[in-house]
Parts: structure tokens; sequence; C-alpha cells
């Protein structure tokens, strides 16, 4: 089994990316799964599940001779039209132990072009389901002649790449579009205040496409989801319900729309 198993392994390393991004997304340790890679150890029984369960395949494919298992791995790239999307697939699986320490609810504060010298706070949540982290974004604002009214509800995946937390939501009614958001701690243990870029589509008419700074601020385990809505909206950039490191941290370059009609 060492050897066929090593060789497929190494094989399977091969087609997804950098090792230690392997070991973050099965959860196991990097000399340890050296050691499955060269052949000097096998894994557990439950290592191997784990294993098995990170690439997509059966613990039998996994330790079957090399020669069949790269016949059957290339039989299956032209039935599945899909095939192409696999790594980016993996970005997602497994990502419960790596974004352990992000779990929780935060307010997220950006700026759009729908309110031009404003900060908009919005409620994100990253919450652990079956290996995957999910996330889930709730956002409200009104101007002051409530003229103006957005609500909006968002879903999507979390992954941790690069010593980043990369983020895809869509709404959860009708849309259609993908935003991205990446963000980055001031410190490698440090989840209170976490900065970086959004990209995403205006509520305006038009959707029109901008990218931003944006700052989450974790929110405290004794306030409440009532009250932690209560604080959505929009705020002129020197309110003083406003945290001064938030506004130091987004910094006063507007939102940078993305024109997207052919010149």
């Amino acid at each position: 089994m060492p050897t066929s198993f090593s060789q497929n392994l190494r094989w399977l390393c091969a087609e997804a990316g950098p090792i230690a991004q392997t070991c973050r997304g099965i959860g196991i340790n990097r000399q340890q799964f050296n050691r499955y890679l060269n052949g000097s150890g096998a894994p557990s029984a439950h290592n191997l599940r784990r294993i098995a369960k990170y690439f997509g395949l059966t613990e039998t494919e996994l330790s079957a001779p090399h020669a069949e298992f790269c016949l059957a791995r290339e039989l299956q790239q032209p039935q599945s039209s899909s095939s192409g999307l696999l790594p980016f697939n993996r970005l997602f699986q497994n990502q419960a132990r790596p974004l352990r320490r992000f779990l929780g609810v935060y307010h997220a504060y950006f700026c759009t072009p729908t309110w031009p010298g404003q900060i908009l706070r919005s409620l994100v949540q990253l919450r652990a389901e079956d290996g995957l982290v999910v996330t889930h974004t709730f956002e409200q604002a009104t101007s002051g002649d409530g003229s103006i009214r957005q609500r909006g509800r968002y879903h999507g995946l979390a992954s941790f790449q690069g010593n980043r937390l990369c983020m895809y939501e869509t709404p959860r009614h009708a849309g259609g579009f993908l935003s991205e958001t990446v963000l980055m701690p001031e410190h490698p243990q440090q989840t209170t205040y976490l900065q970086g870029l959004t990209l995403g589509v205006s509520a305006r008419p038009g959707q029109q496409p901008f990218s931003t700074r944006t700052v989450w601020v974790r929110i405290a385990e004794r306030t409440s989801a009532r009250e932690a809505l209560a604080l959505t909206g929009a705020y002129p950039k020197a309110s003083a319900k406003l945290d001064p490191k938030v506004r130091r941290l987004l910094g006063d370059q507007p939102p940078i729309s993305i024109n997207t009609q052919t010149p």
C-alpha cells in the first residue's frame, strides 16, 4: 500500500498546488504528510478517510496500482465538463479548520457609489458547515429624505489562501452578480480588525461595478443580533458613531467605479 498510495498521492498533489495548502485543507501535519508522500509511512484509517474526502476519491481508489490510478484519472477528465473547475472547488473544501479563528460575526465598513460621502456598515457572519465556511451578509440603509432605501441579503463561501481570507458572495434572491472580498488581519493572530478590498456591484440603477477598501470589526459575543442589526446603515464619514480606527483604515480614497461601457 505505501508504494502505490504514495505515488498516487504525489500525482494528486502535483495537480492540487502547494503542499502546505493541501495540508491545511486536509488538516494534517506537514511532516506527517511528507512521510506519506515519500512512502516511509502509511496513514491511519482516519487520516486516509480525510485525504480521500479532500480529493473527492474513495479510499480504494487512493490505494489502487499507480498505472491504473493514472489511467482512471485520465479517463474521467473528458467525461465531466466541469473537471476544469475542480481546483477552484477545492479552495472551499475543508476550510473550517484554517478559518476557525475567523468564525463569528462582524460589522463590515466600506464606501459605495450609491452613498457618496458616507460609510456603509453591514453585518457579516462566518459559520462552519460540513467543512465549508459559509458567509451570510445583511445590509440596509435609508437616505435622510427616504428617497433611497437599500436592503440586501447575500450568502457565499470563504477560503483561507496565502494568509488571506477570500470571500465570494451572491444575492440570496434575484441578482446574478458575484462579489469578492479579500481580507488580511493586522497580525497573524489578531482577528478584531480585518482590512482589505471588495469588488462588487453598486445598488444604484445600472448596477455599476466598483472596487473599494473595506474594514471588518469583530462584534463582541455579548452583543445581541438585534443590537448588531440596528447599527447597520449609511453613516456620514465624520459621524461620531463610527470607530475612529475604522475611518483611518478606510482612508479618504472614494470607491473606484469600473466603466464597462465600450468607448
